[in-house]
């Protein structure tokens, strides 16, 4: 709840910041207790959004929630707050920016530890220090520039200075450099690792799909050629966000044209996912004449094969030949690694042996490949396309203050570009576009 307008409300009762507990009641009727809770008081401007503020701790029930809200609307001047509005008002009072409020909305929506984890150092600032301390060092150089142009005759500034501006500028050039370079580690755990599942048909892709999401996706058929188009689903893998995709078993189409579409699409898929679990069917080891080749043209699966993230599995275990022991899972594993030239995993959808390791190796590679390591922990990743596109004008403005040369007026002007680039990234420089969008992910009351 808002008041209706900005006037300051009475001193209130209450100490600040201090939990009371205390009857809720209808101001229709002293009579008419709602609930038993808690009251707060966060007088501003140390407060979330910086005005005043009072929270109530009531029980979780719909029937009392309603009845409080219901009360609390009776009251005049009082109104529901919109999606977002709290966190509005607190970065209209300059009490976050909007990479932290970019931070906030990623928190609510997250849904994976991952996800959580991130949105959290986000939330808490780590990107607005990292980019308010390299604008800082920009208006820093400015200065120096300016002072250099207006009073290096009269005050004898030494032309050190400027040799100083330069080696500092080089530094942030490459600093910015290497944060754009980061393999869009945080956009990818923030949205999702794509994983494409292909393989040739009937090696039970769609099967793998459904115990992954613990539900039928997708429809399952010993007829080969089932799947046709491509089957999305989310999931949640060790804490990791995967999005997962099913395609159509890759062969030679023999003139049908609908499956050479999905064939087409399913190849496009794999080429365009983050990661890749290539599925084949481990009887195949059986019959030394099969060939992954007889499938699909050579050339198109040693160009898939050679994706990086790729991750081969064996499917069918349970139908390897009944009292060889290790004997077939070896040569199984021995035909896939001939075939492929990998390393591969062997399982089973029908009975889930090896699904432990599976999950594993899918969570461990994730961990690898995206997740902040050692010393990358250190710096925040970047979270954003926006983030990414006016790091980019930046670094861009700054290679062209490097060609300026002695042309120390058009050098501060660049500069000042590159610093108007990052103060957009934190709502500093024109942010007006972004924010309703932003707000719109919001839930009320926040």
């Amino acid at each position: 709840m808002l008041p209706r307008s900005n006037s300051r409300p009475a001193k209130s009762p209450l100490a600040p910041r201090l939990a009371v507990k205390t009857r809720i009641v209808d101001p229709a009727s002293a009579d008419s207790i709602l609930d038993t809770g808690l009251c707060i008081w966060f007088p501003g401007p140390r407060s979330f959004t910086g005005e005043d503020m009072a929270e109530l701790h009531i029980h979780g029930g719909s029937a009392v929630i309603a009845s409080v809200l219901r009360a609390l609307g009776s009251i005049p001047n009082l109104r529901m707050a919109e999606a977002g509005e709290f966190s509005r008002r607190a970065f209209d009072n300059d009490k976050m920016d909007l990479t932290t409020l970019e931070g906030v909305a990623d928190l609510i929506n997250a849904e994976t530890e991952a996800q959580r984890k991130l949105a959290v150092r986000q939330a808490g600032g780590e990107l607005c220090e990292m980019y308010e301390h390299w604008r800082e060092q920009m208006v820093s150089l400015m200065a120096n520039i300016e002072a250099y142009i207006d009073f290096s005759e009269e005050e004898n500034i030494d032309d050190g200075v400027l040799d100083n501006v330069r080696h500092i500028a080089g530094s942030l050039k490459e600093d910015i450099a290497n944060h754009l370079n980061d393999g869009r580690r945080g956009e990818i755990l923030r949205s999702g690792v794509s994983l494409a599942i292909v393989g040739p048909p009937n090696s039970g892709k769609s099967t793998l799909l459904n115990r992954l999401a613990q539900r039928q996706v997708a429809i399952v058929s010993p007829v080969a050629g089932t799947t046709r188009d491509i089957i999305e689903t989310t999931l949640d893998i060790g804490g990791y966000p995967l999005v997962v995709r099913d395609t159509a078993g890759l062969r030679h189409a023999d003139g049908d044209a609908i499956e050479a579409e999905g064939i087409r699409r399913a190849l496009e898929s794999a080429r365009e996912a983050d990661m890749r679990i290539c599925l084949l069917d481990a009887t195949q080891a059986l019959d030394q004449q099969q060939k992954l080749d007889s499938l699909l043209g050579a050339d198109e699966w040693r160009a898939l094969l050679s994706l990086p993230h790729t991750l081969i599995v064996l499917n069918k275990a349970d139908r390897l030949m009944i009292g060889t022991g290790d004997v077939a899972q070896n040569r199984a594993l021995a035909w896939a690694r001939a075939q492929t030239g990998g390393d591969a995993v062997l399982i089973s959808c029908a009975s889930m042996f090896g699904w432990d390791e599976l999950m594993r190796r899918v969570a461990g590679h994730i961990r690898k490949s995206w997740e902040c390591q050692g010393g990358e922990s250190l710096r925040m990743p970047l979270t954003k396309e926006r983030h990414r596109q006016h790091l980019s004008q930046c670094l861009d403005r700054l290679a062209m203050f490097e060609r300026a040369g002695d042309q120390w007026v058009l050098a501060a002007e660049e500069l000042r570009a590159a610093s108007a680039a990052l103060g957009r990234i934190t709502g500093r420089v024109g942010i007006e576009d972004v924010l309703d969008t932003l707000f719109s992910q919001f839930c009320i009351g926040k």
